[in-house]
């Protein structure tokens, strides 16, 4: 099979600022809603790709045209599998707050936050590495 068209590595960097930031500024406020509606944001673009993710459509019609070219092409698989990983926190962070854990939600909420805040700063994506161990150790479907 082959490897999906590279992408923009910007896009997924600026989805997890985007990310980072709405989750961080709803946990301030106590604002429980953002959590599932951000796992909803990062199902669209992990399931259906980066025309889907509402951040990642933003990027590419209104922040890509006004930047020079990449210097570089990513795969998208990587990040994909890291916002299923976000999905799943998000997702179990979601049901945490349904079942009146706070604490527990938040605490996962911000797992999430803090590791796409990582990787928006510095490029470092633990969800992406972690792919890549995976994909050495036995070939992943696309």
């Amino acid at each position: 099979m082959a490897a999906p068209a590279p992408i923009d590595p910007r896009g997924p960097r600026f989805n997890q600022a985007v990310l980072a930031g709405g989750l961080l500024i709803g946990f301030l406020a106590d604002w429980r809603p953002v959590v599932p509606s951000f796992a909803l944001v990062l199902l669209a673009g992990a399931a259906l790709g980066p025309r889907y993710g509402p951040f990642l459509v933003f990027y590419g019609k209104v922040i890509r045209p006004r930047l020079g070219p990449p210097r570089e092409m990513e795969d998208p698989r990587p990040p994909r599998f890291a916002a299923a990983v976000g999905v799943a926190f998000l997702t179990a962070a979601t049901l945490a707050f349904a079942g009146g854990a706070a604490g527990i939600g938040w605490g996962l909420a911000l797992v999430v936050a803090v590791l796409a805040g990582l990787s928006a700063t510095t490029g470092l994506c633990v969800g992406c590495e972690i792919y890549l161990v995976l994909a050495r150790r036995r070939p992943l479907p696309s």
